[in-house]
């Protein structure tokens, strides 16, 4: 690499959750300030409109075909992985490696690789209590993949401080990561005039986002309560308005408008529909969990991810409270500010700039650093 030459970044990502969002958002970002980005596909193909995020970017889409860590975790398909990822790294010849996944910092690299710890299935079993499963030969595999990946790389980041602590508890790795705060352009216009209505985001199968929670504690309610996701065959939530999978600029076209917007997860390494949600202009109602304390503390309201009436109870008072709501709309998107895609791109380049620099992990301060 010359020093006139601009930084080449082989990235993966996956079209199947928020990654989706986190890295098109950044890789458009990195892109628009001069690197070179190549977007590399696991699992899915990513349908028209999740393409249409990448449609005034540089960035060069690549879809590899290669099944997604957690769907193969017994490993199957890693063998085609290091065949497919080799051939693109010797036509692409990256400078970094800026993987969404573990496993994949196993493969021999030659370019220095940096690891974002979005979640994994073991914190997810954990906080779902739902870990027994985890026991099975193929969830220890993962397991261990996940442990290598983290060891491998040459540095690897997580998305708040909670979910970093997460990681290191379970994994030990041999470097003690960095923070780097997930961040989102502002809403391209302020927030429309509120509707009374409470909107949510979150596949309602997922006992994580606990949509389940949210449809026994509406019962009641004076307003609507519209939930944005893919919906389980059979699903009956009929308190519920269930949307469906909308696309990305429909969702955040409708956060413009709620009033409130809840999320009673029981695990989320962070959160990218909160954060969207709150620079719309939403009051939030949050599980009191430790990630959304770190990122909201102040700005939101905190509530028992395992009490339907708790939650009832803040969703009816809000409702009723035009001060309140409008207090902590304001709160939401002021604290939105400080969670900007500029900032989260300039820290990952400055993450790149001191791999490309020293070529080795010493690189890293022997204390977590955080990027805020």
């Amino acid at each position: 690499m010359s020093p006139s030459a601009p930084i080449k970044v082989l990235m993966t990502t996956d079209a199947v959750g928020g990654v989706w969002t986190y890295s098109t958002g950044l890789a458009s970002e990195l892109a628009a300030t001069g690197m070179e980005v190549h977007l590399v596909t696991l699992g899915p193909t990513a349908g028209a409109e999740k393409r249409a995020m990448l449609r005034h970017s540089r960035v060069r889409l690549v879809e590899s075909h290669l099944a997604l860590e957690w769907q193969d975790a017994g490993g199957d398909d890693l063998p085609n992985a290091r065949r497919c990822l080799k051939d693109l790294e010797d036509a692409i010849q990256p400078d970094i490696v800026h993987l969404n996944s573990f496993r994949e910092a196993t493969l021999d690299w030659r370019a220095p690789v940096v690891v974002v710890a979005h979640s994994c299935v073991n914190s997810w079993g954990a906080a779902c209590d739902d870990a027994e499963w985890l026991s099975e030969p193929k969830w220890r595999h993962y397991t261990r993949a996940v442990a290598a990946g983290l060891d491998r790389a040459q540095a690897w980041v997580a998305p708040t401080r909670t979910f970093h602590d997460v990681i290191w508890g379970l994994y030990r790795p041999s470097s003690p990561g960095t923070v780097i705060w997930n961040g989102i352009s502002p809403a391209v216009s302020p927030p429309s005039s509120k509707r009374r209505l409470i909107l949510a985001a979150g596949r309602t199968w997922d006992a994580a986002k606990n949509v389940s929670a949210l449809a026994r504690a509406s019962k009641g309610l004076d307003w609507p309560v519209f939930v944005a996701g893919p919906d389980a065959p059979g699903n009956h939530a009929r308190e519920l308005t269930l949307m469906g999978d909308l696309s990305h600029s429909a969702l955040r076209a409708r956060m413009q408008h709620a009033a409130i917007f809840a999320s009673p997860a029981r695990y989320e390494p962070f959160g990218l529909s909160v954060l969207e949600a709150a620079s719309a202009g939403c009051a939030l109602v949050l599980s009191n969990i430790p990630t959304f304390r770190e990122l909201w503390s102040g700005a939101a309201l905190f509530v028992d991810p395992n009490d339907d009436r708790s939650l009832h109870l803040a969703l009816a008072g809000l409702c009723a409270d035009d001060r309140e709501r409008a207090r902590l709309q304001l709160a939401a998107r002021h604290r939105s500010e400080r969670y900007s895609l500029v900032q989260t791109a300039d820290a990952y380049r400055a993450l790149y700039r001191r791999l490309l620099a020293s070529r080795c992990p010493s690189v890293l301060s022997h204390a977590v650093e955080v990027h805020a």
